[in-house]
């Protein structure tokens, strides 16, 4: 619509003035097969299926994208993996309380929320103010992840400091929980303003019945004379949007959702970019405060998610019809540090351990693994990627930390079980799918490169495979595994481009 491509060309225009003001030359625009591999990556946490490539080239060039984006939103996955990307942020990744908590179960649901596009606002205000058991009501588990059955003071109760601070970090973007001991010596928040905060949770108990609020007023310990004192509930900021009437959650989470509190909306798209890119807008991602002069796209796109209320699908279109996310990875036109941190180009990073494992599982199979494959198929994924990033390693609730690969990874990778057993010979495996059917030498380089690195094998490339291919020592067959192994294990396969 009209309005969708006016907020569009605010973001590429916003965009192209900081790179004429820093004189950047951008990045040439990337191929289609490379924008959908970064798509898929970001919206289902693994790699285009060989099936998909070849439906992808089916369609009219410029069709191919648009088709895309709507095919992603629609596929389970995706409601799947971003469902677990917030979840880290909303409840981290420890399993918690047993007695009081069920991830598995608050990921589902928010997986189903997300599915059917409910606006994000909702979502959010059922996290802050659902009562209920944990069990029936899955909302009440970003509550209930608080609770430490040893802690003396507060017994089985969920934690109001803690809660603050997932509140601000996950939904605002903001680290008011520095403030928690003393007033934050680099920012004009004050100790008050946290603890402020935190009494909106001050009535928030966990009863037979589950999650309800009760009497009772927010109370805590002064450090230095050992005394209690009562913390009345205020908001560190923009007090008037904060409602007089309703219970203390509700009362806060229509604040925190509030379209007038640029925060929320802004938090948002810089986490949803952040899926998407591999790099938030803003480092570090739970603290817009750090960016002296934030990106002017940020205030665009979280003004638009906004005002069409609270859309994710909608901003998910905005983010992948960017000129900034069409991009190729690396400028031949400016190869200095500015095009990359002014998104002239579009970030390099390091695949997560669950997009890892999700992309070597994908690459040895030709179908597409997703919600309508056999439920065999899906179990042995399920188990295989949980035991790949268990040997591989976690990267936890900090997701966009930049940390890099380790030397255990790498070994992962080379003499792992999963990327082993995928490479081997087997009826399913794309090596021996492509050792039967492919009719020559050329047409099966070209389908290995395409249901691993998504792309087509350049001439150099396609010269020294075809010279393997021509005198395998050890058969056809077992040449190509090894291609495969190789295209594994190599750098481009394990970084977003």
């Amino acid at each position: 619509d009209d309005d969708f491509t006016e907020t569009l060309n605010r973001v590429d225009k916003a965009f192209a003035s900081t790179w004429i003001r820093e004189g950047i030359q951008p990045a040439l625009p990337a191929d289609d097969l490379t924008v959908a591999r970064r798509l898929s990556l970001g919206l289902t946490g693994t790699i285009p299926s060989l099936e998909e490539v070849r439906r992808i080239e089916a369609l009219p060039s410029e069709e191919r994208l648009p088709w895309w984006i709507n095919h992603l939103l629609k596929d389970r996955r995706y409601a799947d993996f971003v469902a677990e990307r917030f979840a880290r942020t909303f409840v981290g990744t420890e399993n918690g309380p047993f007695i009081f908590f069920r991830r598995r179960k608050f990921v589902l649901w928010l997986a189903a929320e997300i599915a059917r596009n409910r606006p994000y606002d909702e979502i959010v205000r059922d996290l802050i103010t659902t009562e209920g058991l944990w069990t029936d009501k899955p909302a009440t588990n970003f509550v209930t992840v608080t609770i430490e059955p040893d802690n003396k003071e507060k017994r089985n109760q969920p934690d109001p400091i803690r809660l603050a601070g997932r509140v601000t970090r996950a939904f605002l973007g903001l680290r008011l929980d520095c403030a928690q001991c003393h007033d934050h010596p680099f920012t004009h928040w004050k100790q008050g303003d946290f603890e402020g905060l935190a009494a909106f949770f001050g009535q928030t108990n966990v009863g037979f019945r589950g999650v309800y609020d009760g009497p009772g007023e927010y109370k805590v310990q002064d450090r230095k004379t050992q005394e209690f004192r009562v913390v009345e509930p205020r908001v560190a900021l923009a007090p008037e949007l904060l409602p007089a009437e309703g219970t203390l959650r509700q009362r806060l989470a229509t604040w925190v959702t509030h379209r007038e509190n640029p925060w929320f909306a802004k938090a948002t798209v810089n986490r949803v970019w952040a899926i998407l890119c591999g790099q938030p807008l803003v480092t570090p991602i739970d603290n817009l405060e750090s960016a002296e002069a934030p990106p002017e796209a940020l205030g665009i796109l979280a003004d638009d998610f906004a005002r069409h209320g609270y859309d994710l699908a909608r901003l998910v279109r905005l983010i992948a019809n960017t000129r900034t996310f069409r991009h190729e990875s690396v400028s031949r036109l400016d190869s200095s540090e500015k095009a990359e941190k002014t998104w002239a180009c579009f970030p390099l990073t390091r695949l997560r351990p669950e997009q890892m494992a999700g992309s070597v599982i994908q690459a040895a199979s030709v179908p597409t693994i997703d919600a309508e494959s056999h439920l065999l198929t899906r179990l042995f994924r399920y188990g295989e990627q949980n035991d790949f990033v268990k040997r591989y390693g976690d990267s936890g609730d900090d997701e966009f930390d930049g940390r890099g690969g380790t030397i255990p990874q790498r070994l992962v990778m080379m003499n792992g079980k999963l990327v082993r057993e995928k490479s081997q010979g087997g009826p399913f495996n794309t090596s021996t799918r492509v050792d039967w059917l492919a009719g020559n030498d050329q047409t099966a380089l070209e389908a290995l490169f395409l249901a691993t690195l998504t792309r087509r094998p350049d001439a150099e490339e396609m010269a020294h495979f075809s010279q393997a291919l021509a005198n395998p020592p050890r058969g056809r067959g077992h040449q190509i595994q090894d291609i495969f192994w190789a295209l594994v294990n190599s750098t481009e396969f394990s970084w977003n481009h």
